[in-house]
């Protein structure tokens, strides 16, 4: 056989396992909301446009409006000012969008600090029981956010001091950035950054960092927690929206069993 047509052998008998990383798109997505001094991301919502009646007898459809970066979704290097030459997400190449995983669980940190911050040395310890990060993979960090998900005030966790939610620190997202040999960084929270990011030095260092050299963000992620720390394959198909510096995407992860 060749190695498709094994591929999808596995996926029709259930040798390969196809997770679904997305969360669901709707109106009560949670979205990052910025100062009021900035501009704004939409909210996710629907305009039916006919629905099998005198707008259009036999169709249902609908217009919808978003920002780029809601839900579950993709950032370019061109959404920060450190590349803002770089990619669009139109022309980030598609062999990228086929990538394997590193899962590394801090969930139990951030259950207990929901400020915690991944640093180099949780990276380095992983390494050494699970082997180096994958060439050209993803680095997924999962905090177990995404049980929060459903739940817009949990989610973001915001109070009079801003919002707390798990990232990592400016040291190691530069790290990342330049040491590693990651295509990007995914993660259950609204952003790759952490909550108090915007107090970092510099601000917002995933962004800036990891951008900035090119690579990719993935957020807002689900069922990681069904993922071992190596091993799986992840899909990531963003729309390709010329000019654009993200898009909502369907992240899909294959998983041999």
């Amino acid at each position: 056989m060749s190695v498709l047509r094994d591929l999808m052998e596995g996926i029709r008998n259930g040798g390969i396992e196809v997770l679904d990383l997305t969360a669901p798109l709707t109106e009560k997505t949670p979205i990052l909301s910025l100062p009021e001094t900035f501009g704004q991301t939409a909210t996710f919502s629907l305009q039916e446009i006919s629905r099998y009646d005198d707008r259009g007898p036999a169709w249902y459809w609908n217009n919808f409006t978003t920002g780029e970066h809601t839900g579950t979704h993709f950032d370019a290097p061109n959404h920060w000012v450190t590349a803002r030459d770089g990619e669009d997400v139109s022309r980030v190449p598609v062999t990228k969008l086929i990538a394997s995983a590193a899962v590394l669980d801090f969930s139990a940190e951030a259950a207990a600090d929901p400020d915690f911050l991944l640093e180099i040395d949780h990276v380095r310890a992983w390494e050494k029981e699970h082997g180096p990060l994958p060439e050209g993979g993803w680095l997924l960090y999962r905090t177990g956010w995404d049980a929060r998900a459903n739940d817009a005030g949990r989610f973001l966790n915001a109070d009079e001091t801003g919002p707390h939610t798990p990232g990592i620190s400016a040291e190691c997202a530069r790290f990342l950035a330049e040491q590693t040999p990651i295509i990007g960084l995914g993660v259950e929270t609204v952003g790759t950054d952490a909550g108090a990011a915007h107090s970092f030095d510099p601000a917002f260092p995933c962004h800036s960092f990891l951008l900035g050299a090119g690579k990719y963000g993935l957020t807002q992620l689900r069922n990681l927690d069904r993922l071992p720390p190596t091993g799986a394959v992840v899909i990531a198909g963003p729309l390709p929206i010329v000019g654009g510096s993200g898009s909502p995407l369907r992240v899909l992860a294959l998983l041999e069993r």
